[in-house]
């Protein structure tokens, strides 16, 4: 009888929870501070930039995720819901650098449309927190009448939607643009800026430039692909997931968590996995759903306390004994020496793999889709700090891949980029 109580009245809370209305944010200045309102109370946004997962982004501490259009918004504002989580829900704006014409009037007004019948259809979800008006149209772009349409799009919300917030989103930051939002876009209610190194000056780019409201950092993470030394043959190099975890929490205590005054919160970029340059570069998970140091330094932020097993760290990483930044050369045929040393806080058993990969041809920019480059050679240990791969027999350009799991499902990964003639 007692069990039967208990699931009925776990039934009865769950049918509570998705009759629930929708929830309203505000935002408010308060004693010089920006801070965003959800139902009445503060909200300090600890987001993560993505859909998956989500039951990790609960128990590192996160409270909200991003997407960055609508499809399947239904399935993930549903189960954001079931775990407690809000969502800024992506509106997708076409974008210049794809062919789209912002001064085409007919072509404007079509996508507004199409936004107002998501807007009616989303916006009593009680999962939604905030309405992302595009992202990175600014991105390699000249025609300025974007922000008339981004103006079109945040005040249509406001219209259809009176209890939810609008943002937009921008590549980096720039006085130009911060005006034209201003001036063009004053419907918009909280600015949110992607940036990766550039980071630690942001909050002062914010005042610099002239935005006196909230903003939140819609995407941070590891240095980017563009903003890291390369090879001599022009090959960026990739920080290891040790040095990207010291990034992040460098990044999030100085760039994010420090300006209280205007930031009301971020989205760590990507909860997930995707090839960008790389198959490893942005996803703070594995292609195997392992868990990288990256996630280890946002439960210690999140949730101001030390999770139960850390992931293994890579302390030396070398290959013929020299490091990525010597543009290692090699001969087809030769076997590459590798050192590798590691190291796990709770002295768990690694496993290690080891993959080389063709330099990726395939890049693209602000995010587009890219093909992962095939595997051409993979390996596993048990164990050891010496190992021995063959080179390639084709001359080019490559990749030597390390993935370092243990026991609990984390993962240390590292890529040395080479060339072999």
């Amino acid at each position: 009888m007692k069990k039967f109580l208990i699931i009925l009245a776990a039934v009865l809370s769950a049918g509570a929870i998705h009759a629930q209305g929708p929830t309203k944010t505000e935002k408010r200045l308060i004693n010089g501070q920006w801070e965003i309102l959800k139902d009445g109370e503060p909200f300090y946004i600890k987001g993560a930039g993505g859909h998956v997962h989500m039951d990790v982004v609960v128990e590192c501490g996160g409270n909200s995720i991003r997407t960055w259009g609508l499809d399947n918004a239904k399935a993930i504002l549903d189960e954001a819901h079931e775990h407690g989580l809000t969502v800024l829900l992506g509106l997708w704006l076409a974008h210049e650098r794809h062919g789209f014409d912002y001064s085409d009037e007919w072509a404007v007004q079509d996508q507004l449309n199409g936004f107002r019948q998501a807007v009616r259809e989303f916006k009593d979800h009680p999962a939604l927190l905030m309405w992302g008006v595009g992202n990175e149209v600014d991105l390699f772009y000249s025609d300025i009448n974007v922000w008339d349409a981004t103006e079109q799009i945040a005040a249509m919300i406001h219209e259809e939607d009176p209890n939810h917030l609008t943002c937009c989103v921008t590549a980096g930051i720039d006085v130009a643009e911060v005006q034209l939002i201003k001036e063009r876009a004053p419907s918009i209610d909280v600015l949110g800026v992607n940036t990766y190194g550039g980071i630690d000056g942001l909050k002062y780019d914010i005042e610099l430039f002239g935005w006196d409201g909230p903003y939140m950092v819609t995407e941070w993470g590891p240095t980017g692909h563009w903003e890291v030394q390369k090879t001599t043959w022009g090959a960026p190099i990739e920080q290891t997931s040790t040095e990207k975890a010291s990034s992040y929490y460098q990044r999030y205590q100085s760039g994010i968590k420090e300006d209280r005054g205007s930031c009301v919160g971020s989205y760590v970029f990507l909860w997930g996995q995707k090839q960008e340059t790389t198959p490893t570069w942005y996803g703070v998970f594995l292609e195997d759903g392992s868990k990288t140091e990256a996630i280890d330094v946002l439960y210690q932020h999140w949730n101001g306390m030390d999770p139960n097993n850390f992931a293994p760290s890579i302390t030396e990483f070398k290959v013929n004994g020299k490091t990525r930044f010597e543009s290692v050369n090699v001969e087809t045929g030769d076997n590459m020496d590798l050192t590798l040393v590691t190291k796990d806080k709770e002295n768990d058993k690694l496993s290690i793999k080891l993959e080389i990969i063709p330099e990726s041809t395939n890049t693209k920019a602000g995010g587009d889709y890219e093909e992962r480059p095939e595997s051409l050679f993979t390996n596993t240990f048990s164990e050891g700090t010496e190992f021995s791969v063959p080179a390639p027999s084709d001359p080019g350009a490559y990749r030597l891949f390390v993935y370092i799991h243990d026991e609990g499902g984390k993962a240390a990964t590292a890529n040395f980029p080479f060339l072999v003639k």
